[in-house]
């Protein structure tokens, strides 16, 4: 059992990783143009076309804070015994599956609007997984700080 914590943390930021560098999802607009974004590329193009605001803030909730929080994870989790995962934490944990609800707006909207067709991409299952891999290395270390 003293396994289980780096063994999903090491998970969950390897996917985290795959997450955010592959693409999230294939647009199709009138059968002849394609695009694939990551969600780094989805943060680059809104600061390249000028949405510098809309680009801050889905870097701040989709890679800074779940980067901050496997990175608080890893230190409680690999540091010595008296660590112990911060008070504040839990209101990050809350942020967890924004990104991922978000995308899944845009695909829905893309399939309902008749204009474009959207289909998921191997970095939106990533990123998902590595939300619920975090979720559940948070459960493992808050289950560890109260048997210590």
């Amino acid at each position: 059992m003293p396994l289980l914590l780096p063994i999903v943390l090491f998970l969950a930021t390897f996917c985290f990783a795959l997450g955010i560098a592959l693409p999230l999802i294939r647009v199709d607009r009138l059968f002849l143009f394609s695009d694939e974004p990551s969600l780094v590329g989805i943060v680059r193009g809104l600061f390249d076309d000028g949405d510098v605001l809309l680009a801050a803030v889905i870097a701040l909730v989709s890679i800074v804070c779940p980067a901050l929080k496997l990175g608080l994870l890893h230190v409680a989790s690999y540091a010595t015994s008296t660590a112990r995962v911060p008070g504040w934490f839990r209101t990050l944990s809350n942020w967890s599956m924004l990104d991922v609800v978000l995308v899944a707006l845009v695909v829905f909207a893309a399939k309902t609007s008749g204009v474009a067709t959207a289909f998921t991409r191997p970095g939106l299952w990533f990123f998902a997984a590595s939300a619920v891999l975090t979720a559940a290395a948070s459960g493992l270390a808050k289950r560890r700080d109260e048997q210590s």
